[in-house]
């Protein structure tokens, strides 16, 4: 059988699905993903964890009829053995079955592993399983399974289409600011290189949409060769909320680190101009949350994460505009979700046009 037809036997036997999933409450990827998102709220208010097993069917659903009735039987046997406040579904449709234990802490984590184990030892060669624990230490590492806690509703055409309109307006107006500023960029790297030894450009690892990483741009505002402990010791004050109010939000002031032009690139917000490459490129976006670097998430909560998980960063947003350097991190983190559950192409243009002033008046820019 070539593929096309192999598919449409998968599609056979995983619509015969469809009566069981209902008969033992298995919600649909859509509702589950939402549900998994609330139990996902609900965690970072009350601070007590959940754990979502992730069941792999899919060597069963190859195995035909005999397959589907060994699905059924697993099925029957995970909603047998749920609590009422349980929450079963697709975590992937017809390919990892989910299942939400809420408020299930480490110890009782290592029970209800043991008794999944039992429950799958008759598919123990052909279903694998996974148990994740939410919040984990490891989701400050950045991982891409805690990552997926994070997953957003895409399908919705609203969504779909603001999305859409952003990157219209995103490739068309970064590619006229960059065509327009060539002569300026040229000046600046003149400027860079005979203030300092060292490249124009500012390579940094930083995390994107969805925990996508990219090579983020920026002039160098900094000698070469210098010490990135200062600022991760710094950066790990400021999310715990030990920065005082004069020192500023990611830029710390009178940075021994940074050049004489460096100085007034940061001043002036000059040194961000290579980000519209970013832009064009669709790492970022004209409007968005500053995207973090890697080693900032050892010292997140598990709330901080929604910043840069539900939302393209951007070159401004909300926090740019109306915070900059004189906010703390969680009201930046707050005013980054605000934006991310507001946005819109009005509400995009509006910080637009607010982001000129804002740089000319250079308040909380350091």
């Amino acid at each position: 059988m070539d593929r096309r037809g192999m598919l449409a036997a998968r599609g056979i036997k995983t619509g015969c699905l469809g009566a069981q999933c209902l008969k033992y409450g298995f919600l649909a990827e859509q509702h589950f993903r939402r549900m998994l998102i609330a139990e996902r709220r609900r965690t970072e208010r009350s601070k007590r964890p959940f754990v979502l097993v992730l069941i792999n069917i899919e060597a069963l659903l190859d195995k035909g009829e005999r397959g589907l009735k060994e699905i059924h039987t697993l099925m029957k046997v995970f909603h047998e053995g749920v609590r009422e406040t349980d929450i079963l579904g697709w975590y992937e449709q017809h390919k990892l079955l989910g299942v939400i234990y809420t408020e299930t802490d480490i110890r009782e984590k290592q029970i209800l592993e043991a008794k999944i184990r039992h429950a799958l030892s008759l598919y123990s060669d052909l279903v694998e399983y996974k148990l994740i624990i939410f919040p984990s230490e490891q989701l400050r590492e950045g991982s891409m399974e805690y990552i997926r806690f994070y997953h957003q509703d895409d399908s919705d055409a609203k969504k779909k289409m603001i999305a859409a309109g952003k990157r219209i307006i995103d490739m068309t107006v970064s590619l006229v600011i960059i065509l327009l500023l060539l002569p300026l960029f040229a000046l600046i790297a003149v400027m860079i290189k005979l203030d300092s030894p060292g490249p124009v450009f500012f390579r940094q690892q930083r995390i994107g949409d969805k925990g996508k990483i990219f090579t983020f741009l920026k002039f160098r505002s900094m000698y070469v060769d210098n010490d990135d402990r200062i600022h991760r010791q710094y950066v790990t004050r400021l999310i715990k909320g030990e920065v005082s109010e004069n020192e500023g939000v990611f830029k710390i002031t009178n940075d021994p680190r940074v050049t004489s032009i460096g100085k007034i690139l940061r001043k002036t917000s000059l040194d961000e101009l290579p980000q519209f490459f970013n832009v064009l490129k669709g790492d970022m976006a004209l409007v968005g949350p500053r995207p973090p670097i890697p080693y900032e998430l050892a010292a997140y909560q598990p709330w901080h994460f929604r910043r840069f998980m539900e939302c393209k960063p951007g070159i401004t947003g909300l926090w740019q505009v109306e915070g900059r350097s004189k906010t703390t991190f969680d009201g930046m983190v707050r005013m980054d979700i605000r934006y991310s559950r507001d946005k819109s192409l009005l509400s995009d243009l509006r910080l637009l046009l607010k982001t000129p002033a804002a740089l000319l008046s250079a308040k909380g820019a350091y």
